[in-house]
């Protein structure tokens, strides 16, 4: 694997135990932990792309109400994934995408000495929205994209499958178990 980073896409209170939780997002915890710890024992940029909504982002208005609105709890990190202070980095967003109108691509191309990262690993919720989107403007930068398959999640099972097969059919994304990535990042 070519340089990666892993993003962790909206791990917030309010997505697994706030106002638009879901249940089976409380299933990728476990193996994003594995994946974190791995990523910074092995020197891999660990970046999470965060929802921090002002009250009149058109996500909160037209569609999903409040959630994560910058300076909550909601828009907190949960405490099992929380990032390692002067580690990690946290990009805050106020659409679906992490690339949106924030500085992901920027810190994706400073990495690695200014190299760039050229694999972005994404892992979070949901498969089909958030990680998607994510995905596609990350496609759209040229950066080699991974899918831990077992790292993301979404409302129901149609969902999930549907999104995992878009984003290996429109974006090439490679779908890997959390375990089999880890092989590949540990040097």
């Amino acid at each position: 694997m070519d340089k990666p980073a892993i993003i962790l896409v909206d791990m917030l209170n309010d997505f697994v135990t706030g106002t638009l939780k879901i249940e089976r997002g409380k299933t990728v915890i476990a193996p994003l932990q594995r994946l974190v710890t791995a990523a910074r024992l092995n020197d891999v940029p660990v970046i999470y792309s965060n929802d921090a909504h002002y009250p009149q982002d058109v996500e909160v208005t037209r569609k999903w109400g409040n959630h994560a609105i910058k300076g909550t709890k909601g828009a907190e990190v949960i405490p099992e994934l929380k990032p390692e202070e002067g580690k990690d980095y946290i990009v805050e967003k106020r659409t679906y995408s992490g690339f949106y109108e924030t500085g992901l691509d920027p810190l994706l191309r400073s990495l690695y000495k200014g190299e760039g990262a050229k694999t972005v690993v994404i892992g979070g919720l949901h498969t089909h929205m958030c990680v998607r989107h994510t995905a596609a403007d990350a496609f759209f930068r040229g950066y080699h994209i991974v899918i831990a398959q077992d790292g993301v999640e979404a409302f129901t099972k149609e969902d999930q499958d549907h999104g995992l097969k878009y984003l290996e059919n429109v974006y090439n994304a490679k779908i890997m178990m959390v375990n089999d990535i880890i092989k590949e990042i540990v040097k």
